[in-house]
């Protein structure tokens, strides 16, 4: 085959691989089918609802305001522990299902519906428009069609989005700019005095973002300054951590009350206090971890002291976050309705909270509350679960034994339906009926919020249709490069892929995926020293087999990675543990950057930088990303900062703390524009052929060149505790990589493609594990995205991302392994974590494929093969 047949068969493998991702994702994600229009209330059948005891609606999102954060006693929320305790409120943990990021969850609260998986994604569209909330039925919905409806929302414009032309005054606010922690939380509360002054609204929306920027950047922890050190002031007054926000939020909960308890036009004021989700230990979301799933929820009122004696507040919790009686998500949208005096809208899958029952003083009027709700969730029931019995209410039905899920709903509505008929009256004791509406809408919730999600199974097929033909074409592409290849190489290849392949259809190994990688790599480690014949330089193959598995063995520890051991300690958190500890990884740090500024010292001398603006224009990058390091840790994590600073003499102490005052914008563009000057004219070198250059060209690639450049940009991408992972990816890359270490000698070719692929995808995958990475939506490092950048822009933004959570491996090369990802879905659709699992492994399949295998390893290496 010629090498323009053996080009084109590739490109066709390449585009095909890519358009089977976007074709298996429109069938795997599709949107869940949803009833239209406006619920209305069932008058003839359930008489006319009883009489709401509000009538206007204060909703107060905080965003990832953990249950914790409220209810704990290292809370900042001390007079919303106030209010509980006296009865004033009602505080629940509400279970938030995956994904636990902003849109679906949103969409939960609102519409009382379980959103679908592809909302988690279309949360990061920031100009997306298409999961418009505008046709469906939700609590605004209805509280803006009632006689003088008016909404108001101040906050994440996630909201603007959802429902386009709903408010009548709103102003947004971006979602995603992290390192905002005060305005994009003032300019929520700027707003709040005068609108408690105002009548003309009856639902007003606050949701504020900079708590979850705070998680995003620090964690949930909260920061413990040193005393005794002499900048104890300036480290008080730059750091915005946990609990001062926690006290800035409570500040406005005390703002609103007290307006509702003193202003008779708020007299009947609901207000409601929740997260939308939570987070984990490392301050992030999108999981299904307890931290991220458990967000706390408090009504308030001057009300409920008629119903509550008060609660003890703060309390231990039950079990990880729970806190007080834990409801679903979902069950708010309900209480709503009933609360303020609305239909509960038509996709609704969630149950009335039973302690608001005692604000109606009869039981007609707490039957019906149920009633409503039951006959809601009923008429889903019907849609989804197809049974005689609702056909015919005297059809036999056989309530014992294993049931089908039709059968149990069919089971538990004959209950309500027999004692309705029994009670031979319009008002049954409530005491027989109650519980039997309970058990139905409880029941109802739990199997229609499990309900697979409705596959486009064509869509899937011809994506793994797609993919297949992808990886036949590259095999056959392939065949002249393993019949060069040693037997024991293209076996492992083999094994490998296979066994990556079957792992991706057990979630425990798809939560757990680092150990494969880690394992793989160290029998392939193995396995060439047992080929023994190789040789670096003056290295004995002893020395080069111990530093690669030395090195693997290292980064395996320095950061737990996976679900088992997530927080288990490693080499990362012990850098955080005191100030000898904090001072090894300064004095790492260092040593890395030295490094790098000798690597680009040895690249220039192959050029025409050989001279002393070279010099200076490599210590300049160097130092420069170093300055901004420290002056980013500051303001990321100022305990390694403080620490450093307590250990040295005086004169670095100043030195280091000038560095606080750096524009951490400003300094990251200058670094990213005095690299992209030295690898731009390196290139345009190599293109022209000028000068030194025809040497170079003799010595070493192009790439081999600009990767300590490179790899400088990387380093400013990644927390600090990562940086010293770069030393031993460095002899990896020496040790296995190197073009003589699988030859016979020196003199003979390069290792076989086969041998470096296998080398280069085990490293890869192993690197980003080591730095944190797993295959769940919470461990996305959000807080390097913003490097450079003043204000949210969607590529750059989205570019940082992945550089950020990629460094690792965009320091190798590799192809993606997209198929058997994409059969594990299509097999396990059904299977009980495919959102919590498979799903977003297949988003990080995608973004493997997307993002490193076609834009790093096709373009990137393929421009500069070319240019070499």
């Amino acid at each position: 085959m010629s090498l323009l047949s053996r080009a084109i068969v590739l490109v066709t493998a390449n585009v095909l691989l890519l358009l089977a991702c976007v074709i298996f994702a429109s069938g795997f994600f599709p949107y869940k089918p949803f009833l239209p229009g406006l619920a209305e209330y069932n008058t003839a059948e359930y008489g006319s609802p009883p009489a709401a005891p509000f009538n206007k609606v204060v909703f107060m999102v905080v965003d990832a305001l953990r249950s914790d954060f409220v209810f704990g006693s290292e809370s900042g929320f001390s007079f919303t522990q106030g209010l509980i305790r006296n009865g004033y409120a009602l505080p629940f943990t509400a279970h938030a299902t995956a994904p636990t990021v902003t849109m679906p969850r949103v969409k939960a609260i609102t519409t009382g519906s379980i959103p679908s998986f592809l909302d988690m994604i279309l949360n990061f569209a920031e100009s997306d428009t298409t999961s418009s909330l505008a046709h469906q039925d939700t609590w605004l919905a209805q509280m803006k069609a009632k006689k003088g409806g008016k909404l108001i929302m101040y906050g994440d414009d996630t909201w603007l989005k959802l429902f386009p032309d709903v408010f009548d005054r709103a102003d947004g606010t971006s979602s995603f700019f992290v390192s905002d922690f005060t305005e994009v939380d003032n300019n929520v509360t700027r707003h709040v005095p005068d609108e408690l002054k105002k009548e003309d609204w009856t639902v007003m929306i606050m949701h504020y973002l900079g708590m979850d920027h705070i998680g995003h950047k620090s964690g949930p922890r909260r920061r413990v300054l040193n005393h005794a050190t002499v900048y104890l002031v300036l480290l008080t007054t730059c750091s915005v951590n946990m609990l001062p926000k926690q006290r800035e939020m409570d500040g406005i909960v005390e703002k609103v009350y007290n307006a509702i308890d003193t202003s008779q036009h708020l007299s009947s004021t609901l207000f409601v206090l929740c997260g939308d989700h939570g987070m984990n230990e490392g301050g992030n979301h999108g999981g299904s971890a307890p931290g991220e799933t458990s967000p706390a929820l408090v009504f308030l009122s001057p009300k409920f002291s008629r119903i509550s004696k008060g609660l003890p507040s703060p309390i231990k919790a039950k079990d990880e976050f729970e806190y007080y009686t834990k409801i679903e998500q979902s069950d708010i949208a309900p209480t709503l309705a009933g609360l303020l005096g609305f239909p509960i809208p038509l996709n609704n899958l969630g149950v009335f909270i039973a302690q608001f029952l005692p604000l109606w003083s009869t039981d007609r009027d707490r039957i019906h509350i149920l009633l409503q709700n039951a006959a809601q969730m009923l008429q889903i029931a019907k849609a989804t679960f197809p049974h005689p019995f609702w056909e015919d209410p005297k059809a036999d039905i056989h309530c014992r034994g294993s049931l089908s899920s039709a059968d149990k709903l069919a089971c538990a509505w004959r209950e309500v339906n027999s004692t309705l008929r029994a009670s031979r009256s319009a008002e049954p004791p409530a005491e027989m009926i109650m519980p039997f509406l309970v058990y139905f809408c409880k029941t109802a919730q739990e199997l229609l919020s499990s309900t697979a999600s409705n596959y486009n199974l064509p869509h899937m097929f011809l994506g793994l249709a797609l993919a297949g033909s992808s990886a036949v074409l590259s095999l056959y592409n392939a065949a002249p490069l393993f019949a060069k290849t040693s037997m024991s190489s293209n076996l492992a290849f083999t094994i490998v892929n296979i066994g990556y392949g079957v792992m991706m259809f057990a979630s425990s190994y798809v939560e757990e995926e680092q150990q494969f990688w880690y394992w793989a790599c160290s029998g392939w480690f193995m396995l060439l020293v047992i080929k023994g014949k190789s040789k670096i330089g003056k290295l004995s193959t002893m020395t080069t087999s111990l530093l690669p598995l030395l090195s693997l063995r290292l980064l395996r520890r320095w950061n737990q990675s996976g679900q088992k051991f997530a927080g288990a300690p490693d080499i990362a958190s012990f850098f955080r543990k005191d100030s000898s500890s904090a001072l090894l990884l300064w004095t790492l740090v260092l040593l890395t950057y030295l490094y790098l500024f000798i690597r680009i010292l040895s690249s220039f001398r192959q050029t025409d930088l050989d001279n002393i603006i070279g010099r200076l224009w490599a210590a300049v990058i160097c130092a420069g990303s170093l300055a901004f390091k420290v002056a980013f840790t500051w303001n990321d994590e100022p305990e390694l900062v403080e620490r450093l600073v307590a250990v040295i003499p005086a004169a670095g102490q100043r030195r280091v703390m000038s560095l606080m005052l750096l524009d951490l914008v400003f300094a990251a563009r200058m670094v990213y524009l005095c690299i992209g000057v030295a690898v731009v004219y390196v290139v345009l070198l190599y293109i022209s052929g000028a000068g030194q250059v025809m040497k170079a060209r003799q010595t070493q690639r192009l790439s081999s060149t600009i990767l300590p450049l490179l790899t400088t940009a990387l380093l400013l991408q990644t927390r600090l505790t990562n940086i010293p992972t770069f030393l031993l990816l460095e002899l990896l890359r020496v040790t296995v990589l190197s073009p003589n270490v699988h030859s016979n000698s020196t003199s003979n070719p390069p290792s076989s493609l086969v041998t470096t692929t296998l080398s280069v995808l085990l490293l890869t995958h192993s690197a980003y594990f080591a730095n944190g990475g797993t295959n769940t939506i919470s461990s996305l490092d959000l807080s390097l995205a913003y490097n450079g950048i003043a204000s949210f822009n969607a590529p750059l933004v989205g570019l940082l991302l992945f550089i950020g959570n990629w460094a690792g491996p965009i320091y190798f090369a590799i192809a993606a392994a997209t198929l058997s990802t994409m059969a594990a879905c299509s097999v396990l659709r059904t299977h009980l974590f495919v959102w919590t699992v498979f799903s977003p492994k297949f988003l990080y399949t995608v973004a493997w494929l997307v993002g490193w295998h076609l834009g790093v390893n096709v373009v990137v290496g393929g421009a500069l093969t070319a240019l070499s």
